[in-house]
């Protein structure tokens, strides 16, 4: 019995399964109808529908933190202002015009996504080639990106007015789930698909548990480390531009705020090591639908947007010490402990 119980907790989507399982059961228990859905002009409507579809952006900057933190044992910072430099090129490109678009839609789309490929590029080249701490080399963009974005707007809001601009960020006419459901599950398919039926998910793992044992057995760490990076942007332009199509609009100064938290809480609660090394993509994706139930579940409580990041930070620091090798060491000498019973006198 304790060994299978121990090797149902030491399965690396234990943790997040049951995370996931115990907020979608406090939500059962505070709002009955939470896994109520209803249809409506043929499209899917409920709370869990919700909490899918705005955890779709999130899911899409998980996949790309997952690589980053598995190859280089260090986050990505950056993501969030990533997010609003695509979403401003997008926007600039496509123009505020109600009838037509200032260029072909998909052309603005690439040209977002090339931006947001260049700063994770930019990012990957500090941390590959100039060695420098993932954190300091992603707080580069942290700090400027915001105002690259709002350079190209000129300080302003650019809206686009043309309707079908919104359909990325909302529903396909007839289809009865969102839009960002679709381009997530899509992401991480064409993802999964890669790293299984290349070598290229070992290679990811083999730099982040041991960079120089990789390099000595001819894997190239360096370019490991800068592919990541530069996919990692790819995918904060993705959910970027999907942030961008819901509000129709580039606002430079919101667009993927405080984001970069919830991505890396995502990745620690889908049971990675933040040291590098093994990842889960699946386990991403469960954490990120569970920290945006988490958030539902909080403004639920009439939890303010600004206090929202000090309970995600406390569940941060939960799931860092569940991690740690010294919390687990003493928690086996705890269990390895047995009471000495008394002799009886004699």
């Amino acid at each position: 019995m304790k060994k299978t119980l121990k090797k149902i907790t030491g399965f690396q989507l234990f943790l997040p399964i049951v995370a996931l399982i115990l907020v979608l059961l406090f939500n059962m228990i505070k709002t009955p109808d939470f896994f109520k859905i209803t249809v409506l002009n043929g499209t899917l409507y409920g709370f869990m529908i919700d909490i899918i579809n705005r955890a779709s952006e999130l899911a899409i900057l998980a996949i790309g933190m997952t690589l980053v933190v598995a190859s280089s044992a260090g986050t990505d910072i950056s993501v969030g202002a990533v997010s609003a430099v695509t979403a401003a090129i997008i926007c600039y490109s496509l123009g505020p015009d109600q009838q037509n678009y200032q260029m072909p839609y998909l052309v603005g789309i690439l040209l977002g996504l090339l931006g947001g490929v260049l700063c994770g590029m930019w990012n990957g080249l500090l941390v590959a080639k100039m060695r420098i701490q993932p954190m300091v080399a992603t707080l580069i963009l942290f700090t400027a990106g915001r105002g690259i974005s709002q350079l190209i707007c000129a300080g302003q809001i650019i809206h686009v007015e043309k309707e079908s601009y919104r359909i990325l960020g909302s529903f396909i006419p007839k289809v009865p789930l969102p839009t960002p459901v679709f381009v997530a599950a899509a992401l991480a398919l064409v993802t999964w698909l890669v790293l299984k039926k290349t070598a290229l998910g070992m290679y990811i793992q083999a730099v982040g548990i041991n960079r120089r044992a990789g390099r000595l057995i001819g894997i190239n760490s360096q370019l490991i480390i800068f592919m990541t990076y530069a996919y990692c942007g790819l995918c904060s332009g993705i959910a970027g531009a999907i942030m961008s199509s819901r509000i129709a609009a580039c606002d430079a100064n919101n667009i993927g705020l405080n984001i970069e938290l919830d991505a890396i809480l995502a990745v620690a609660l889908g049971g990675n090591s933040l040291g590098g090394g093994k990842f889960s993509l699946l386990g991403s994706i469960i954490g990120a639908i569970t920290i945006q139930a988490l958030t539902t579940s909080l403004y639920a409580m009439h939890v303010t947007a600004d206090q929202l990041p000090i309970y995600k930070a406390i569940v941060v620091v939960i799931i860092v010490t569940l991690q740690s090798a010294e919390f687990r060491k003493w928690i086996s000498s705890l269990q390895g402990k047995r009471p000495v019973k008394a002799k009886a006198a004699s």
